[in-house]
C-alpha cells in the first residue's frame, strides 16, 4: 500500500530515486497490496510487471507458498508439522525438505554463534513471560534451570534418511529466521510467474528484492518509530534482504522496566544492550539470523560474525543511541533529506506558539480477524483547524489511485493537492509489529512545514474497503495541556486513541 506522510519531503525524495530498473523495451508498473495478519504480522509485496493480471497472479502464488510453509513450520499452529513433530520423542520421524533444511540451518546458526542463536531460547521467552504476568523477574534457580536445558541437544538430524529425533522436552520455535526464509520461498514463487520483472515482499518489516527492481529502504528510528516519523536511515537495495530485529516493539514491562523478547540462551536473560539491528545480506536466512543475533552479542562477536557471511553489513543502534556500522554499510546508504525547519506561523499571532516539546500521536489498530489473513482498507488521517480547514496530511495508505474518491472527506478535502507522483516510493525495514497496530505523529506543523498555534483541531480517521464498509471517525482536541482521549472504534478501525504527550526524546 503506498503512502503519504510527509509531502513535501517525498516530493524531493521522487526527484532523487529511480525505484524500479525495467526490462529493455518493457514499460513496468509496480502493483502494490497490503495485508493484515501474515505469520502475526503487515505484510506488503509489489510486482513489477507490465500486466494487471500477471500482478494478481503472481501475488496470489505468493501467498499460497506463504499458506504452504507457515503449516510446515510455524510454532503457533497446532496443526502444522513442526508443531506435531514437536509433540514425538526418541523416535525417528521423516520430515519434509523444508523443515529439515530450517531445523539444520539453526543447528549450523547455533554453531556458528557459540549458542547466541538457538530454537530453544522460546523456553527463556516463556519464562519471562510468565514471571511478567506475576509481576516479577524470573529468580536465579529458575534463570540456572532453563540455561541447563537449553544446553542439552534437542534434536537429531539424518541427512541420508531426512529424519529428525526430537529428544528433549524443552520449548522450541523457530522465530529466528523462519519468517526470512518463507519471504525468500514466496518472493521466488512470484518470480516464476512469466511476466514478471520484479518483486519486494515485506513482512514485519523484513524485506526482500529480487529481480529487475531497486528499492529505497527506510531504517525505522527505534526511539520514533511512528509510521510517519522520519528514519534513521535509507538504503538503495536491489536483489538482496534487509532484516531489522530490535527490542522496541515487543517485550514485557515488570517494575517498570521493559525487557526484551529477545533473549540470549547463554544467559537466561533479555537482551538489552542493543534495541535495533539490521542487517543487509545476498541470502535471506542470513540476514534473518543475523539481525536476531546481533541483538545478543557483543560488538566484538556481531563484527566477527558479519565479516564471516560474505556480502554482509549492518547497522546496530544501542541503548544509548550510540550508532555502529560495519565497514562497508556506508556503501549501502543513500542521503537522508534534511528535516523541514520549523516556521513560525504569523496568523493568529495573539495565540501561543505550538510547545515544540511535545507532540501529538494517533494510535490506531485496524479490524482484524484472529488467524485470518486480510487485505488493509484504504485509509486517510489528517487534522483541520477551527475553521475546518486542512492543516496536516499525516497519511494516505492506499493501492490504486483510481479508487481514491471511494475516501470522499479525504476527497474533498485534500484531492486538489494530491498528486499521484507523490506516492511514497520507499519500504520501511523496522523490528516486527503486531497486525493491524500503527501509530503516526503530528508535530505541529502545518503541510507547508510552519509550526501552528495552540488552539483547538479536529482529527480525521478515514476508512474504505473494497467490497466492505466506509467510516469516517473525527475527534476534537484541544492543544495546550497533556491527555488522553480514546475514540469508539467500527467495523473497519477498531480502536482510536489520541495522546497529546512530551517527546520521549524531550527534543
Amino acid at each position: 500500500m503506498q503512502t503519504i506522510g510527509r509531502l513535501s519531503f517525498l516530493l524531493l525524495l521522487l526527484t532523487f530515486f529511480s525505484s524500479a530498473t525495467p526490462k529493455p523495451g518493457k514499460k513496468v508498473k509496480i502493483f502494490v497490496s497490503d495485508y493484515e495478519n501474515v505469520l502475526g504480522t503487515s505484510m506488503e509485496i509489489k510486482i513489477v510487471t507490465d500486466n494487471e493480471q500477471v500482478a494478481g497472479k503472481a501475488e496470489s502464488v505468493a501467498l499460497a507458498e506463504i499458506d504452504r510453509l507457515n503449516k510446515i513450520l510455524s510454532g503457533y499452529d497446532a496443526s502444522s508439522e513442526f508443531s506435531q513433530w514437536v509433540k514425538t520423542a526418541n523416535i525417528p520421524v521423516h520430515v519434509s525438505a523444508e523443515l529439515f533444511e530450517v531445523l539444520s540451518l539453526f543447528e549450523q546458526w547455533r554453531t556458528k554463534t557459540n549458542g547466541a542463536l538457538d530454537a530453544s531460547a522460546e523456553a527463556i521467552g516463556k519464562l519471562w513471560r510468565n514471571a511478567a504476568k506475576e509481576k516479577r523477574t524470573p529468580s536465579a534457580t529458575e534463570i540456572k534451570e532453563v540455561k541447563n536445558t537449553i544446553q542439552q541437544q534437542h534434536y537429531e538430524l539424518n541427512v541420508t534418511e531426512r529424519t529428525a529425533i526430537h529428544k528433549t522436552h524443552t520449548a522450541l520455535m523457530l522465530n529466528s529466521f523462519a519468517k526470512t526464509y518463507i519471504l525468500n520461498k514466496a518472493a521466488e514463487a512470484a518470480m516464476e510467474v512469466s511476466g514478471v520483472a520484479g518483486v519486494v515482499v515485506n513482512i514485519g518489516g523484513d524485506i526482500l528484492i529480487k529481480g529487475d527492481h531497486t528499492e529505497q529502504v527506510w531504517i525505522a528510528d527505534p526511539k520514533a518509530d511512528a509510521e510517519n516519523d522520519l528514519p534513521l536511515a535509507q538504503i538503495k537495495v536491489a536483489n538482496k534482504t534487509v532484516a531489522t530485529s530490535g527490542n522496541y516493539r515487543r517485550g514485557v514491562m515488570i517494575d517498570g522496566k521493559w525487557y526484551s523478547h529477545i533473549v540470549d540462551p547463554r544467559t537466561g536473560y533479555p537482551s538489552g544492550n542493543i534495541i535495533s539491528a539490521t542487517v543487509v545480506a545476498d541470502n535471506a536466512t542470513d540476514a534473518g539470523a543475523l539481525a536476531t543475533a546481533l541483538n545478543v552479542v557483543n560488538a566484538n562477536e556481531a563484527a566477527a560474525l558479519v565479516a564471516s557471511v560474505p556480502g554482509a553489513e549492518y547497522m546496530l543502534i544501542t541503548s544509548d543511541g550510540k550508532r555502529m556500522e560495519s565497514d562497508g554499510w556506508k556503501n549501502e546508504t543513500a542521503p537522508l533529506l534534511p528535516p523541514v525547519p520549523v516556521r513560525n506561523n504569523a496568523v493568529n499571532a495573539k495565540a501561543k506558539d505550538w510547545d515544540t516539546k511535545y507532540e501529538l500521536a494517533i494510535n490506531l489498530e485496524l479490524a482484524t480477524i484472529e488467524g485470518t489473513r486480510i487485505r488493509r482498507p484504504f485509509v486517510a488521517v489528517w487534522v483541520t483547524d477551527e475553521d475546518k480547514k486542512p492543516v496536516r496530511l499525516l497519511a494516505l495508505w492506499f493501492n490504486k489511485p483510481k479508487w481514491l474518491n471511494d475516501m470522499r472527506s479525504w476527497y474533498a478535502t485534500y484531492y486538489g493537492q494530491f498528486s499521484a507522483g507523490q506516492n511514497s516510493i520507499s519500504s520501511t525495514s523496522s523490528a516486527t509489529r503486531s497486525p493491524g497496530k500503527y501509530t503516526l505523529k503530528w508535530d505541529g506543523k502545518d503541510d507547508s512545514g510552519n509550526l501552528v498555534k495552540q488552539g483547538t483541531y479536529t482529527v480525521f480517521i478515514e476508512a474504505a474497503r473494497e467490497h466492505g464498509t466506509y467510516q469516517l471517525m473525527r475527534q476534537e482536541i484541544k492543544i495546550g495541556k497533556a491527555q488522553h482521549i480514546d475514540i469508539a472504534g467500527n467495523p473497519e478501525v477498531s480502536s482510536a486513541s489520541l495522546d497529546y504527550q512530551k517527546k520521549a526524546n524531550g527534543n
